[in-house]
């Protein structure tokens, strides 16, 4: 090793450093972006997800919600994005909408509601991308809400949150 760094230290003394703070600097794994998310929360008003890793925030993402996304979703088509407790109980890798993670809703509660109005809850709510006719629009597609009351992210978004996301982890939707 002591010859090594001889060598190195005649070729330049420049070189000698950067072989010191790569062969000696602390090695990490991953970077955030590789960190497990163990918990969502969408804040419906200012259109944000936010992603933890335990109680730290590890990334938030602008989104688009449901065409109608004041108050809560009570009946398919309603086109409302729901509120509330809910988990990630499913994840489609070949979704119409490039990939999506699956909501439990609707949530017991939801149910209820549904029951004494005499309607139906609705069950499809995802976490998705854009449909391939329109993944041109990236960024853009967050100027309007536009989902059926699913919550929609850029491609390379639900990407990077469906590679973080496993199943069962909770979601909270707050208004």
């Amino acid at each position: 090793m002591r010859l090594i760094l001889i060598w190195i230290y005649r070729l330049s003394p420049k070189f000698l450093v950067l072989f010191l703070f790569f062969f000696f600097s602390p090695k990490t794994s991953g970077s955030p972006t590789d960190s497990l998310v163990t918990r969502l929360v969408l804040i419906k008003k200012t259109r944000t997800l936010y992603a933890y890793q335990g109680n730290k925030v590890i990334k938030t993402y602008k989104v688009a919600l449901g065409k109608y996304p004041i108050g809560p979703k009570h009946q398919e088509g309603d086109k409302r994005t729901p509120e509330g407790n809910y988990f990630i109980d499913g994840k489609n890798p070949k979704s119409t909408y490039h990939m999506a993670l699956h909501l439990s809703y609707p949530n017991a509660g939801d149910r209820l509601y549904a029951r004494k109005h005499h309607c139906n809850p609705g069950s499809d709510v995802e976490i998705h991308g854009l449909p391939d006719a329109y993944a041109y629009l990236g960024a853009k597609h967050r100027e309007v809400d536009w989902t059926w009351g699913c919550i929609a992210l850029t491609d390379q978004e639900i990407e990077e949150l469906y590679k973080r996301v496993k199943i069962g982890i909770p979601i909270e939707i707050h208004p």
